[in-house]
């Protein structure tokens, strides 16, 4: 699961979004792999969570990432 943020404070925004996504996962007992930031310019940042893929369906309602990808 993909969340893009683009603009100056790209990379705080994707930080931040990486802090709430852990805390989710952790009160709702989600079990993740990996939650990370992709820095693809100065202004162009992702954050990343990579989740089983029982999970996906009712995250991608409650979490609206920007895209997804499975591995």
């Amino acid at each position: 699961m993909i969340w893009d943020f683009r603009g100056p404070d790209a990379l705080k925004t994707a930080e931040h979004q990486c802090v709430h996504l852990k805390d989710f996962f952790i009160k709702d007992k989600i079990t993740f792999y990996q939650i990370e930031i992709e820095k693809h310019s100065d202004l162009f940042v992702s954050a990343f969570a990579i989740v089983e893929e029982e999970y996906v369906e009712i995250l991608r309602k409650t979490l609206k990432p920007n895209r997804g990808q499975l591995a």
